[in-house]
Formats: structure tokens, sequence, C-alpha cells
């Protein structure tokens, strides 16, 4: 047995066996009988993915392959891992370790109350979402992904609807979840079995050979229906809205799982088909992704920049960070239809480097935010500050995630955003293409990026400011207790990931380079050929060595505080706290708030979020001259989401009425019916062979 397979069976058997554990064991061993069976799996998704890396059961360059005939109602179970199966098994099995081990702190019952997320249903529940996650990189024909792919929609969904009892807005999010997600897996569906027909086959082997057989509308049909199904699933632009929904909704270790890992699956799955499976299209094919990427990541910055719910903001961010991949994928095949595959392979390592580093910084930031949670019951920045003194673990592990976030040196995502702008800089500058809808568009997708780049800092300092330093605004902040064990050694092992991935991203250079075989169409060189401490790409002129990058800012720093010290030396001392405004009889109400942090930014992209501002004023009774008390709120709603989704909705809702009068009980009506279903059919399939 090799390790893909050592580890695929630990998932699946681990999974099965270990949700009938949970749900028999009592409830006061549940929460580590629950840890260590999804952490257990998690193990089986990082073997796999470094059995897939490695090339481990692979004979004559093929991947290692298991068919399982009649285990599905449909058809027969195949699966298949290879490199690019392999770095998804990775990240989403290591996202899995964290949460599992921080889950066993998390679900145990509070003082004094029970925790919904410690149930019977929920816990056994996670071990099962994270096999599903796991077996979807693994699937290796169409029958088989869709069903893992709804296996882990409907998981994930019970596991949205874990503390229903307790608000409404969970049920909200649970239908408004429901509602994208199967909508992306009929997209799905519909595209892959117009793929299936078009190639004779519905494994992955006779899809790729068959590609090239199906007509130029068929591939570019299948293209954009997957696209649509896909991108729901990753949260981008304009299919996100149930992700600023679901994942404040969900437990946090939950929030941790979909947002870090289940999010990638909709970028591998891309990946696969356009790339792999279809070998790549024409160049608005690329285009089309590239503007939707652009789209959403600076729609989600802005939103996470002004929000001030902490989880929502995180979910925003989610956002924000696939926009960043699917530039990169865009773009990537935008050069790769232009022939320039240099600069495609790089675009692409970087899009695939960025699904790690997101997945390392989003585990340790919801994670942190599910520890805030639990201790203080908040999740409103507003409300929160001063947590440093109370809980300095947590602080430090979320302020890893927050640089990493923010892609400032010596964070993670520094490094993938500095891979993706060399990228794209680097085509400008070599002229790569003299069509004018990719000159234009290339200089367009530089500039995102980088404006992203400022928000997001923005957006990290305000959580990291606003939330942890400065005084408390609470009396729950005032009063938190640091997590427990269980909790503080799950966000460190997501917090030392961080750490590798940002000062040695070297270490992730020979997995792009294997994750670049599987893809012919972008293949060119290693992108990350020949890197050691120091980060060289291939193909172009770029290099840089975060590690001495690190060293750098730790020795000016030192620098620094030893030339104020000795400036200062004979001066009296003055002690202010962090985030203080340099006063030293501080009240908290003359700090920065979330609010009026963001306020600047709301006034400059006014025309785009337009807040809707409220102000009580209440006079006191003996005179209505006299303002005893004014309050003023602020709420920034999602535009997008309400330009698009009631029409929309509405038109549905008509839709349905007109249809319940069609369907009024006449025979030959409903022969008319069947007729025209048949012709459209017809139709359908001679535009598309």
């Amino acid at each position: 047995m090799n390790l893909i397979e050592m580890g695929l069976f630990l998932a699946a058997g681990g999974a099965l066996l270990g949700a009938l554990a949970i749900a028999l064991v009592p409830r006061r061993v549940r929460p580590l009988v629950g840890g260590l069976v999804t952490a257990g799996v998690g193990v089986g998704g990082v073997l796999a993915g470094i059995g897939g890396l490695t090339g481990a059961g692979a004979h004559g360059g093929a991947a290692w392959t298991r068919i399982a005939p009649g285990l599905l109602p449909l058809g027969e179970a195949r699966l298949s891992v290879d490199a690019l199966s392999g770095v998804f098994l990775l990240l989403v099995g290591a996202v899995a370790i964290a949460a599992g081990v921080y889950g066993i702190g998390y679900t145990a019952d509070g003082a004094g109350h029970a925790n919904p997320a410690g149930s019977r249903t929920t816990q056994a529940t996670v071990p099962l979402f994270v096999a599903s996650m796991i077996f979807v990189p693994a699937s290796a024909s169409v029958t088989t992904l869709l069903v893992v792919w709804e296996l882990m929609a409907l998981t994930s969904l019970v596991l949205v609807l874990t503390e229903h009892r307790l608000r409404p807005s969970v049920r909200d999010a649970g239908l408004w979840y429901a509602g994208m997600t199967h909508a992306g897996l009929v997209a799905i569906m519909t595209g892959l079995v117009v793929f299936a027909s078009g190639a004779g086959g519905e494994s992955f082997d006779a899809l790729r050979a068959g590609a090239a057989h199906l007509s130029p509308a068929a591939r570019s049909t299948v293209f954009v229906l997957v696209f649509i199904g896909f991108g729901a699933k990753a949260g981008l632009v304009p299919l996100h809205v149930w992700l600023p929904r679901a994942h404040p909704e969900a437990p946090s270790h939950v929030s941790a799982l979909m947002s870090a890992a289940m999010v990638s699956l909709g970028i591998y799955g891309l990946i696969r088909v356009g790339f792999d499976l279809l070998g790549g299209g024409p160049r608005w094919w690329g285009l089309l992704v590239l503007a939707i990427g652009a789209v959403s990541a600076l729609f989600g910055v802005l939103q996470a920049s002004v929000a001030t719910d902490l989880k929502r903001l995180l979910a925003y961010s989610t956002t924000e960070n696939v926009g960043l991949m699917a530039i990169g994928i865009g773009a990537s095949g935008v050069f790769a239809a232009d022939g320039n595959r240099a600069l495609a392979g790089v675009l692409m390592a970087a899009a695939v480097l960025h699904a790690l580093n997101h997945a390392a910084f989003k585990t340790v930031l919801f994670l942190g935010a599910g520890s805030v949670l639990r201790a203080t019951g908040l999740r409103d920045l507003d409300a929160l500050g001063g947590l440093v003194r109370r809980m300095p673990l947590t602080t430090a592990l979320f302020g890893i995630g927050a640089l990493g976030a923010a892609a400032l040196p010596p964070g993670n995502g520094f490094v993938s955003e500095w891979v993706l702008l060399q990228g794209l800089i680097h085509s400008i500058h070599e002229g790569i293409s003299a069509a004018p809808v990719v000159a234009v568009s290339i200089p367009v997708a530089v500039g995102v990026v980088a404006l992203t780049a400022g928000l997001g800092v923005a957006t990290f300092v305000k959580a990291f400011g606003v939330g942890f330093l400065a005084q408390p605004r609470s009396t729950a902040a005032a009063t938190a207790t640091e997590s427990p064990m269980p909790m503080r050694v799950g966000m460190g092992i997501a917090g030392a990931t961080c750490v590798v991935l940002g000062v040695a991203p070297a270490v992730a250079g020979g997995a792009l380079d294997r994750v670049l075989n599987v893809l012919p169409a972008v293949r060119n060189t290693a992108p990350l050929a020949d890197s050691a401490v120091t980060l060289r790409l291939a193909g172009i002129a770029g290099s840089m060595s975060p590690l001495l990058i690190a060293c750098g800012l730790a020795l000016s720093a030192l620098v620094v505080f030893g030339v104020v010290r000795r400036l200062t030396g004979g001066a009296p001392r003055r002690v202010v706290g962090v985030w203080a405004n340099g006063r030293t009889e501080r009240d908290s109400r003359q700090e920065l708030t979330a609010t009026s942090f963001a306020e600047p930014l709301t006034r400059v992209f006014d025309d785009v979020l337009r807040p809707e501002h409220d102000i009580d004023i209440t006079p006191y009774a003996e005179s209505s001259y006299l303002i005893e008390s004014v309050t003023f709120r602020q709420r920034v709603p999602d535009r997008l989401e309400a330009a698009i989704y009631p029409p929309l909705l509405a038109t549905l809702s008509s839709w349905g009425e007109w249809s319940r009068r069609m369907a009024n009980g006449r025979v030959h009506r409903y022969l008319a019916y069947g007729f025209l279903g048949l012709l459209g059919a017809l139709v359908v399939v001679a535009v598309t062979t």
C-alpha cells in the first residue's frame, strides 16, 4: 500500500468509523474524539497529497488510479491522484489537522452552558465534510466528482446550520448557501454532461482524449458552465453572496475549513477542467476569468475594509483572495493562448502558491476569530479592544495571519502576490501581445492588484489594531481569558505554516514544478527553478529573498530601538498604550473604532459603497432644545447583491407563479410541453456538436 492508498483509506475509513464513534460516545469525551478523528482524516489527506506530489504509485508517467465498478448507482467510482490533486489534497488535509486539534477545545461546553458546536450531529458531520473535500481532487470521473461534490455541499450545509436555534440569521445563511451551492452544482453537472457526451466517455481520461474532437462552441459552453459552477463555490463575484452570510454564522473551525479549504476546491475545479481536461482554450477564456477575478478582488477588499463584524470581514477577504487567484489563472490562460508559456507558467504557479498561502493565513485568522468569539461572545470590532493583555498568544497568532493577509513582508501572502505582480509587470515590459484588449487588460490588472494590496493593509491594520490593541470597549473584552490549550495548538500549527511559507517559499518550488507538469497548456520550465534562500523566477528577470528581507526588518527594528533608547536615555519616561493616540489618561471612547478607522475609505469610495447612515437624537424630557444623547449607526450593504438578486428573485418568483398556472391538468397541454422540450434539446445538440 503506497502513501496515496494509505491516505485515502485513512480518510474514508476514519471518517465513517469516526462519525459512528462520535455518535455513540458520551458528551464529555465527544470533543476529544471528534477533534482527533477530524485531525486523523486530515492526516490521510496530507499523506495522499504527499504521495501525489512525489508520484507514489505512478507507473510509466501515469497518475495513480483505482476503479471500483458498481460502487456508485450510475456507474463506477474512479479515483486518480496526480500532482495537481496532490497539492490540493495536502492543502485540505493540513487545514483539517489544525481545525481538528482546535475543535477539541472549541466544541467543549463553555462555563455553565452547552455549546451547539459540540452537538452529536455537528461533531459527527465534520469528519465526513473533511473526507468529502479530500475525495473531490481525487475524483477521476464525472459521476464520482458530482457525488462527492454534492456530499461536500450537504455536509457543509448541515454545519452552517449548527446554531440555527440561536439566531434567525443562521437559517437565512443556510437558505442562501443551499441555493447558491446547488445552482453551482447544476451548472457544473450540465457542463460536464455536455463534455462527456461529446468526448464519448465520462472518465477524465476519456474527457482529456476527446476534448480535441469537440466543436469550439461546445468547448466554450463547457468552460463557461463549469466556470460559473466552480466560481460559485469559490465565492467569485457576483456569486459570492453566500460567503459573507455562511462563514460568520458557522462554528469557527468550520468557517476555517470552508474558507481556507472548500473555496480552494472551486479553484482546483477550474484549473482541472479548463487547463487539464479541455487543454486550455482561446484568449477570451482567460480574459473572462481575469476580469471576474479583478472585480472580485477589488470588491471583496473594499467590503472587507469597511466591515465591522470580524468574521464578515474575513469572509469578504476570502472573496478578495480568490479574486487574486483568478487573476493569476486568467492571465496564465491569456499568455498560454498567445504562446508564451514562460509567463503562463509563472502566473499559474502564483495562483496555486496563493491558494496555499491563503489556506494558511485564513485558517489562523478564522481560528483566531473563533478564539475571540469564545472568550467574549463578540464579533463586533467596535466592542472589542485590549485583548493583547488578556489573550496574548491569540493576539500574536492573529497578527501572523493578518501580516500574511495584508501581503506585507515577511507575511506569506506577500510572496505569492509578488510572484503574481512580477508575471503581470513583465508581460507589459515585454509587450507580449499586440491585441488591444490584452494591452489594456494587463495594466488594469496590475493596478487592481496594487490597489487591492493597499486596501488589504488598511483592512488588517484595522482588524488587528481595533480588535486587539488599546483599551477594551466592552465588559466582555475587558474580562476575556486566553483560549484552552487545544485551541492554541491548532492556531499554532496554522501560524507556523504561515511563517514557513513566508520566509522559505522555495519549499513549495518542487511541488509547483510537478503541478505544472500536469498542465501541458502552460508548462514550459520549472517556475521557481534554482530557488533556495533566494526565490528566482524562471523565464523572467525576477528574484527576491523573503528570509533576507525578514532579517533586514528585524535588524532595522533593533537599530531604531537602539537609537531611540540612546537619544531618550535621560528623558523622563511616559508609558502609553499601543493604539491609545498618545494619551496616558485613556478612555476607550477616545480611541479609534472600526467604523471611525474606515470612515476615510468610506468617503473616498462613497459612490461605490453608498453607506446608509442613521442618527438618533434623544432630547431631555424637560426641553427639546437640550440633547441627552446622540446615537450614530452606519451600515454598508452589499450593493452588488442589492442590484442583482432582488430583481432576479422577483423574476424567478413570477416565473414560478406562471408555471403554476400552466399546470392546469389538461393532457394535451402537457404533451405540447414535452414536444417543445424535446425540440429545444435537439437544437442544443445540433448547435454543440
